[in-house]
């Protein structure tokens, strides 16, 4: 990997700005260029020190670039390509930072940039939208999922592993199909069920909404997901369906089977249907024992560095507030903050926010 090199941001929301923050940070010798329609993004990227030349569409300074992130809405990622296809140096990394793959992919072979593109997808995220939400942390022990065409060189792929590796982020390397899949089945089938729970819920509950107002425990946290941005679910489903619909179906069958076993009363397999979930459920690293329910926690940015964690919890303790449960977020697409801290008692939550806020942390309540 390059110590100084140049490096283009075609958007510069939420992804795009944060990836260009934590670039700034930790490469502050290098030279960041961004293009986006939002001359106010733009205005205040330069403002701040993240990016050194702005512009309000793609043009030949792209040329000079290393590396080019394609941060824009999916929807519009093809057309970005067709124009950044003409100014592209033929040594340059061109990726993108879009939830599916499938379909890039199949536009960068119809271009021919198959040799020098790598498919990324940063696991992290917030419900805020747009530069302004942007910060470098967003990426800190996140996973960042790249994606190589077969004729990527593996040099290349090398150096832009080594590349988001310090940026914070830990690389996983996938094949488009498997992280279309992957993530059709932990992230965007998810929502397509938590959105018609939510919905069932609407339209299932009385004048006086006594089910919305008794909702607000595990049925709240199970269906979080469903406050996400409707036009981004949409493109999602959109724009990796075969694998949505495959999965649906494989979930509409596992339901009819619950179903049948409720209707008959078979409590033997009932039994196994809950205890096979709750102990595939437990082995995932940052779940604690028992059934779904409400959850009093916080998540906080923190840096990745020595001593970290052990700061929080010495403070936590100082001043008697007693922790469950502690550990690094890696998948943050509907999170905010680095640090998950989770209590036994609500009460935690205010005592902690107010000491960590104190401290010059920034802390966010995890609704």
């Amino acid at each position: 990997m390059k110590k100084h090199f140049v490096c283009g941001f075609v958007g510069l929301g939420l992804i795009g700005g944060s990836i260009a923050r934590a670039m700034r940070r930790s490469h502050p010798g290098c030279d960041l260029l961004a293009c986006d329609l939002n001359q106010d993004a733009l205005s205040a990227a330069v403002s701040d020190g993240v990016i050194n030349e702005a512009f309000p569409e793609i043009g030949p300074d792209f040329s000079r670039c290393d590396y080019i992130f394609l941060c824009a809405p999916v929807s519009e990622n093809d057309k970005n390509l067709l124009l950044i296809q003409k100014y592209i140096s033929p040594a340059c990394i061109l990726t993108d930072a879009g939830s599916v793959k499938t379909n890039i992919h199949q536009h960068i072979q119809k271009a021919g940039l198959e040799n020098q593109f790598i498919g990324g997808h940063p696991m992290a995220g917030s419900e805020r939208t747009g530069y302004w939400n942007s910060k470098a942390l967003l990426l800190e022990n996140a996973y960042y999922i790249l994606t190589p065409c077969e004729k990527t060189p593996q040099k290349a792929l090398t150096d832009f592993k080594d590349l988001i590796s310090s940026l914070g982020a830990i690389p996983l390397i996938l094949t488009s199909s498997q992280h279309d899949y992957v993530t059709a089945a932990v992230s965007h089938l998810p929502h397509v069920i938590a959105a018609s729970l939510v919905n069932l819920i609407r339209e299932s509950d009385s004048s006086d909404g006594i089910m919305k107002m008794i909702a607000a425990g595990g049925f709240k946290d199970i269906t979080r997901i469903a406050s996400s941005s409707p036009s981004m679910w949409q493109q999602i489903c959109m724009t990796n369906r075969e694998n949505i619909l495959s999965l649906l179906d494989a979930y509409m069958k596992a339901l009819s089977k619950v179903r049948e076993q409720i209707r008959s009363s078979d409590g033997k397999q009932l039994y196994a249907f809950f205890d096979q979930a709750r102990d595939y459920r437990d082995s995932f690293t940052d779940t604690s024992s028992g059934p779904i329910k409400k959850t009093y926690a916080i998540n906080i940015e923190i840096a990745d560095e020595p001593g970290a964690l052990a700061s929080i919890a010495t403070i936590l303790a100082l001043h008697q507030i007693s922790i469950k449960n502690i550990g690094i977020t890696h998948n943050r697409e509907q999170e905010d903050g680095v640090l998950k801290v989770e209590f036994y008692q609500e009460s935690g939550i205010e005592k902690a926010i107010h000491v960590l806020s104190a401290k010059g942390y920034t802390v966010y309540p995890r609704n």
